[in-house]
């Protein structure tokens, strides 16, 4: 069980991470190099951010499962905070992404840059997904209304529990899916068609907040400087999130020199991560380009 922790002790301790999908690819890039450079293992276990689904983090921690810091959709810690299982106080916003549509690979691209072309395919597609999670919630209880197509869309859409709506589009289960940007990019056998027009856009913003079971605060506190950094800005615009760094922590985190000596070693490890950013910001860029090519 991953969050069993016996006979390891801070500095070099296992921190727990529970976060959402859509912070997957920064973490999976970012994680293993705070690894290097510090000693510390980073945990991460994926979920939704909200709904019923088994592997979503509130039903996570309703069942008792262990977790030292959870990074989420940010509207959904305050229902956390009232249960009593993280502290409010230790909130921080990370990064924030908006809303964009996906069609199967082949598939018509429509152009959604205006409202009238966005309900137009609306209108025309024959089945519509979307997540259970923010932008779902958003486009099944919000987005319909405000354009006035509820009792149109709503017969013909479904919500898609715990996967990701590009793997359902490109199953060809619906025409038209809605999620993140960063969560509609990774996947294949889709087109990526964009953001959903600004007038009716929502903009999902990302935090990370430690639990109250907590006892490792200063390792939580270096990994989100590591992640706010601006050696980790490149990785976390190439997913793409937009970066939103609008509060920092009170007290200074531990530098990662601390863990990695000082010198040529931290140069070395430095000049690396610089290397692998710019490495990870160029392969997200050719990979869009040829989902957007058609290749």
């Amino acid at each position: 069980d991953v969050y069993d922790q016996t006979a390891i002790t801070y500095p070099f301790a296992t921190l727990n991470d529970m976060s959402g999908e859509t912070i997957k690819s920064v973490l999976e890039a970012l994680a293993p190099e705070f690894e290097k450079a510090t000693g510390h293992k980073i945990e991460i276990v994926l979920g939704p951010s909200m709904g019923t689904a088994h592997e979503a983090i509130p039903m996570r921690l309703d069942r008792g499962e262990k977790a030292d810091l959870l990074i989420m959709v940010g509207s959904a810690i305050a229902p956390l905070v009232q249960k009593g299982q993280v502290k409010g106080e230790t909130k921080i916003d990370l990064a924030r992404s908006k809303i964009a549509m996906a069609v199967k690979a082949g598939a018509d691209k429509p152009d959604i840059s205006t409202m009238e072309g966005f309900k137009a395919a609306l209108a025309k597609a024959k089945s519509i997904a979307y997540s259970d999670s923010a932008s779902g919630v958003y486009i099944e209880n919000e987005l319909y209304k405000k354009i006035g197509m509820e009792a149109e869309l709503k017969p013909k859409s479904k919500m898609i529990i715990a996967e990701r709506v590009g793997n359902v589009v490109a199953r060809g289960d619906a025409d038209i899916g809605f999620q993140q940007v960063s969560e509609l990019l990774p996947v294949k056998g889709i087109t990526y068609v964009g953001p959903i027009p600004d007038a009716v856009q929502k903009v999902t913003d990302f935090s990370a907040v430690t639990t109250s079971t907590t006892t490792k605060q200063e390792l939580i506190k270096s990994f989100l400087a590591f992640l706010t950094s601006p050696a980790s800005r490149a990785v976390v615009e190439a997913v793409p999130l937009a970066p939103h760094y609008a509060r920092r922590w009170r007290t200074a985190p531990m530098p990662l020199g601390q863990a990695v000596g000082s010198g040529r070693q931290r140069d070395e490890v430095a000049g690396d991560l610089v290397r692998r950013r710019r490495a990870a910001a160029r392969g997200a860029e050719c990979e869009r380009g040829e989902r957007d090519s058609g290749e």
